[in-house]
C-alpha cells in the first residue's frame, strides 16, 4: 500500500473512535503531526491504534506509563497537547 493511502487509513481511524475526547486528541494530533512522520513512525502510529483509546489518552496525559514500545517522539509530541481545537 502507498505512503498516501496508508495516510488516508491513518486518518479515518485516528477520527473515528468512538468519543469524541478521543477523536479530538487522537485525529488532532494526527492531523498537526502525520505529514512529518516517517515510514516508521506510520507504522508505531498505526500499531498504537490498535489499543485501546482510554491507554492511548492516559498515555498523553501522563497518568499510565507508556508502553516501552510507544515511548518515543510520538508520544512525548501528543503529550504536549498543543494540537487540541477548544472552543470558546
Amino acid at each position: 500500500m502507498d505512503r498516501e493511502t496508508r495516510l488516508k487509513r491513518l486518518r479515518f481511524r485516528a477520527w473515528h473512535r468512538g468519543t469524541k475526547e478521543a477523536d479530538l486528541m487522537i485525529g488532532g494530533f494526527f492531523d498537526a503531526h502525520h505529514l512529518a512522520f516517517t515510514d516508521e513512525q506510520i507504522a508505531l502510529f498505526e500499531e498504537m491504534l490498535e489499543e485501546q483509546d482510554v491507554d492511548i489518552m492516559a498515555w498523553a496525559l501522563g497518568t499510565q506509563p507508556v508502553p516501552k514500545k510507544f515511548d518515543g517522539e510520538i508520544i512525548a509530541k501528543m503529550k504536549q497537547l498543543n494540537f487540541v481545537p477548544i472552543s470558546r
